[in-house]
């Protein structure tokens, strides 16, 4: 099989670096833990920018990218698929689909983080699971507002804030206990989709708390699509993938 370039940092992404043997490369923007017991090289650290990438593929004579980045990480989709544009070399992408409201929920939709901070405005004790932006905000916390922020990065939080470093799967009784704990009144999120994390909305529909939904951003096309990491790999398998360019 042809050297494969994994851009991953997510869950998903692990299953499939998890599945590829030493001749690929797993890359990572180094925000979290790196995983241990991967056959395959593991990378840390930007590229830079779409031509950088272009040039790391030429050089290490990458025959396909697989962009496995979280949904939310539009900036390095575009890079990837820009890249892979200029270096003349397939671009796959894991593209998990999103949650959708059920009956009973309350979903209060938000592009950026000033329509985020107008939504919550009317709360107390806010439930941040939105990664890390909100620790560059801690200082601008209102006073009638705690702030309770699940993310990947430790941080000692202040007087109005609680920081908890935390990675999923989440389970729906500790979810249930978090939110008791800490009288969540509202829930701020992004629709990342897949299981490991959706307790918190069941928990959020079962106590009637609305959730701050960040809508996802566009990204760009690819010469491929999957939804599972299961499909990808099954794809991957196939002798003929290099074909698709």
């Amino acid at each position: 099989m042809k050297r494969v370039l994994l851009l991953g940092g997510t869950g998903d992404a692990l299953q499939i670096a998890r599945q590829v043997g030493p001749r690929h490369i797993y890359s990572l923007a180094g925000l979290g833990r790196v995983p241990e017991g991967l056959a395959c090289e593991v990378r840390v650290g930007g590229f830079g920018g779409s031509d950088g990438l272009a040039r790391f593929i030429e050089s290490e004579g990458i025959a396909l990218v697989i962009d496995a980045t979280h949904p939310y990480a539009a900036q390095m989709s575009a890079n990837a698929a820009a890249a892979c544009r200029e270096a003349k070399v397939p671009c796959w992408a894991l593209r998990r689909a999103g949650w959708t409201p059920q009956a009973g929920d309350d979903w209060r939709m938000v592009d950026g983080w000033d329509q985020l901070v107008d939504a919550i405005r009317p709360f107390r004790r806010v439930l941040f699971t939105s990664g890390r932006e909100p620790l560059a905000h801690l200082d601008e916390i209102p006073v009638h507002q705690y702030w309770i922020v699940r993310c990947l990065d430790a941080h000692p939080g202040n007087g109005r804030a609680h920081i908890i470093d935390a990675r999923g799967p989440f389970d729906i009784d500790g979810e249930r206990a978090l939110f008791a704990l800490n009288h969540i009144d509202v829930l701020v999120t992004k629709n990342s989709g897949g299981a490991a994390t959706q307790p918190k909305l069941e928990v959020a529909r079962e106590l009637k708390v609305p959730v701050v939904m960040m809508r996802r951003p566009s990204l760009p096309e690819v010469d491929r699509e999957f939804d599972s990491p299961a499909q990808l790999l099954r794809a991957l398998n196939e002798e003929d993938w290099s074909a698709v360019k």
